[in-house]
């Protein structure tokens, strides 16, 4: 377990756009920062970040929190993975308790596999360096391909010894379980034996965004035809190869900051680029392109360079996924190498700067790429010639943003000498295809939504008044809650002839003393479950603590009210919604005062509720149907009185709510 005041000590470090920033590429919006969504396909950020509440909001998705909430929703780590995950990243020591074997026995079988992951890493990493056939097989193999020992460490590059269970025995003499083996598909469980399923391959460790070892690639050094040159691990619950990009980890920063990525195919493009001194460089890992991957690296940048060597083929049925690319919205150029030449023989025979200045002046825009490419097929053949046009419009259909694809379509004409028109009519009917089958999908799914649909339009049309004003409450809470401020107060005195008349007088509060005695004198309770709940968490959390921070709260909120805390926190970044005045509801302008702040939402709550009441008794009225109604009508007078009251008090009339 670890210690309470090393936790302590990481919340108090660790900065919530430095350790966002690792995932997402923020850019600066006034005192924030915003960026796409990590956690869903957008076009536009919605994605935002407060450095100085520090704490993040995903509008798109409604996750939001702290930096160690953002660990645990992003990498899917545990409460104490983020908190060791943030210590090692600003170099603190955590101080810990031994772990019982109930403690261990807690640890989730996703963390078990990561930890057998961790140790295979560490394991084909120290046969490479300290075993003789790791040195004089392994270490030999990545020594000849130009790699130096600086990058194999970087890219913890192992060696898996060519025995059948030298892995196995090892793992299950440290402790391992070989059920975890199994799963993580580092061994091959038969009835009788278990073996290493990538024995004699040097091995290249696939990791998260976060640097975790999701799975590994090994290849094989023998010239052994029935085995696979490169044997990946199979999928499990910790690696999917879809959604996982080799060298991430290693590029992520590289990738923000020159806000582009080249897209390569095997392990040692990348190691090889980034030897180089290239490091925005991630590779698929030898499969087709996939959107979940396409995904994670527009997190990072808009911009993709797909790097492709010279064979024709290979070229031919990588292209499929540049479309997939521009589905996503996203520009993507393609550079292709000399004949004989791929990524890896490139960089190694190139210096630097020769690098950069070949891949600046290479790389080519898809729709030249393509019709270069093409064009070598159709070459004076007119049915070829019209179906790569039509290839080519295909591929601009795809692109979302009109304005983009008008462009296309217009060097799509100047490249292949055809007229706008005809190619603006063949992209028409490809785009109104489109449409025309999503409709149909749509329509349905609609018979199966209607009714939610309704229910959901009835809602959105009427602003709930007492939600809203519950919900500037707790925003009041969070925001002000310990600060002192002057309020009015309006005591009753008697006169020299004993006549009782109002006095007014200014006394020093505490907001959150303010709103807590005001809401008690009222007997007024927040209606909104999850409101009474931070409510209630907030005024305690206030009441035992003499400095209210609002980072030490974000540490110890409960989880069930985690989510609504982080949105109201972070609510005053969105659009304030439109006739918030109209509807009687009242919105902090900076040229206020707290107190009148304060003041003013809680007697408009007053205001609402007694609105309420005065409702409810007329409705009463008109269904009881009674012929004395002296009663109910004397009460309605009483509260009415009330309204005109707080009408007063607000320094405003207020028109009747209906």
């Amino acid at each position: 377990m670890i210690a309470q005041a090393s936790i302590e000590t990481v919340f108090e470090t660790a900065r919530v756009e430095e350790v966002i920033g690792d995932f997402v590429n923020l850019k600066r919006a006034g005192s924030n920062l915003k960026g796409l969504s990590p956690f869903v396909d957008e076009k536009s950020p919605s994605f935002m970040v407060s450095p100085v509440k520090q704490i993040w909001k995903d509008f798109s998705s409604g996750k939001g929190g702290n930096v160690v909430s953002f660990l645990m929703e992003h990498e899917h780590f545990t409460y104490p993975e983020a908190i060791r995950y943030l210590a090692k990243k600003y170099n603190i020591e955590l101080e810990e308790t031994v772990q019982t074997d109930e403690d261990l026995a807690v640890a989730n079988e996703k963390e078990s596999m990561y930890l057998v992951s961790e140790f295979a890493s560490k394991y084909f990493q120290d046969i490479l360096w300290n075993n003789e056939e790791g040195k004089a097989i392994g270490l030999s193999y990545f020594k000849e391909r130009g790699f130096t020992s600086d990058t194999i460490k970087k890219f913890n590059l192992g060696y898996s010894p060519e025995s059948w269970d030298a892995f196995t025995k090892e793992a299950l003499g440290k402790g391992y379980k070989l059920d975890y083996l199994e799963k993580t598909g580092l061994s091959i469980v038969k009835e009788d034996k278990q073996f290493d399923r990538f024995k004699g391959r040097v091995m290249f460790p696939i990791q998260s965004m976060s640097g975790r070892v999701l799975g590994f690639g090994g290849r094989i050094l023998t010239n052994d035809k029935k085995a696979a040159k490169y044997l990946n691990s199979p999928e499990s619950d910790i690696y999917h190869k879809s959604k996982v990009l080799y060298g991430i980890y290693h590029a992520k920063q590289a990738i923000a900051k020159h806000n582009n990525c080249y897209l390569v195919e095997g392990y040692t493009d990348v190691i090889q680029f980034n030897q180089a001194g290239i490091e925005n460089v991630v590779s698929s890992s030898g499969t087709a392109l996939t959107p979940d991957q396409i995904r994670l690296i527009n997190r990072l940048t808009p911009n993709i360079t797909v790097l492709f060597d010279g064979d024709a083929a290979g070229l031919r049925a990588s292209v499929r996924g540049i479309d997939l690319i521009l589905e996503a919205g996203m520009n993507v150029k393609v550079c292709t190498f000399p004949d004989g030449d791929d990524p890896d023989s490139f960089a190694k025979k190139t210096s630097y700067d020769d690098l950069v200045r070949y891949l600046e002046e290479n790389a080519k825009d898809f729709i030249q790429f393509k019709a270069s490419l093409l064009m070598l097929d159709a070459k004076n053949d007119p049915i070829k010639k019209a179906d790569l046009i039509r290839d080519m419009v295909v591929s601009i259909s795809k692109i979302p943003d009109r304005i983009k694809r008008e462009i296309y379509i217009q060097e799509c004409a100047r490249i292949m000498d055809i007229s706008e028109d005809v190619l603006f009519n063949t992209l028409a009917q490809l785009v109104k295809k489109d449409i025309s089958d999503a409709n149909k999908q749509f329509k349905s799914d609609q018979k199966a939504f209607d009714v939610v649909k309704n229910d959901v339009v009835a809602k959105t049309n009427k602003v709930d008044i007492q939600y809203e004003l519950e919900h500037q409450i707790i925003q009041i809470l969070l925001l002000y809650g310990n600060i002192e401020e002057e309020f009015e107060d309006v005591v009753y005195k008697a006169n020299e002839e004993g006549e009782l008349y109002e006095h007014k007088e200014m006394n020093s509060y505490k907001v959150y003393q303010r709103i807590y005695l005001s809401l008690q004198e009222d007997e007024v309770e927040l209606a909104n479950p999850i409101f009474a709940a931070i409510y209630k968490d907030v005024i305690d959390y206030y009441n035992r603590t003499e400095q209210f921070e609002i980072e030490q709260y974000l540490q110890q909120i409960p989880e069930e009210i985690a989510q609504e805390v982080t949105s109201i926190l972070m609510n005053e970044e969105k659009e304030v919604i439109h006739n918030w005045e109209g509807q009687q509801i009242i919105v902090k302008l900076k040229e206020q005062s707290i107190s009148q702040y304060v003041t003013e939402t809680i007697l408009t709550l007053r205001w609402y509720l007694v609105n309420k009441i005065i409702d409810e008794l007329k409705t009463n009225i008109i269904q009881q149907n009674q012929d004395d109604n002296t009663e109910i009508l004397s009460m309605v007078r009483d509260y009415l009185g009330l309204t005109n009251v707080f009408s007063k008090k607000l320094g405003r009339v207020m028109s009747r709510h209906h």
